[in-house]
């Protein structure tokens, strides 16, 4: 059993996807707040949107992690995520910060049902991906 660079990208692949999938229960969790008005949108977009960044570039850490060490099945699952949220950011609301989430236009039901729909695809994914990592860290692991 040795330790290797693919192996070490698995590790950190394991401890930033935590990260992610908190970040995804929280935006699950602010978006049922709006719903069920908790909280006002402009608080809750400023508690939201300075987290979109973060887990945009420790998404592309990991893969950039992958890419380094040659784990092309990792990457080629985290591809469609990664140009969802290159569009996604692309796409965004004209705004004077970084961030996804407008105060002005987040209460629109369309809009608030499609956001939380996409934390919980996000939530989903992250989850199916640790347990990815996982089983991809003892793999090399052991083949090593």
């Amino acid at each position: 059993m040795a330790f290797s660079f693919p192996a070490f990208s698995y590790i950190i692949a394991l401890i930033v996807d935590a990260f992610l999938i908190f970040f995804s229960i929280f935006h699950v969790i602010a978006f049922d707040e709006l719903k069920t008005d908790y909280k006002n949108p402009i608080d809750q977009c400023n508690s939201l949107n300075p987290l979109v960044l973060p887990e945009y570039l420790l998404h592309l850490l990991i893969n950039l992690l992958f890419l380094l060490s040659g784990e092309w099945f990792s990457l080629l699952i985290n591809i469609p995520l990664i140009l969802y949220h290159i569009h996604r950011y692309y796409t965004r609301p004209v705004m004077s910060g970084p961030g996804l989430y407008d105060p002005t236009s987040i209460m629109n039901a369309d809009v608030l049902t499609v956001c939380q729909r996409e934390g919980w695809i996000k939530l989903a994914f992250y989850l199916l991906s640790f347990f990815l990592y996982l089983y991809g860290m003892i793999v090399v692991l052991i083949a090593a």
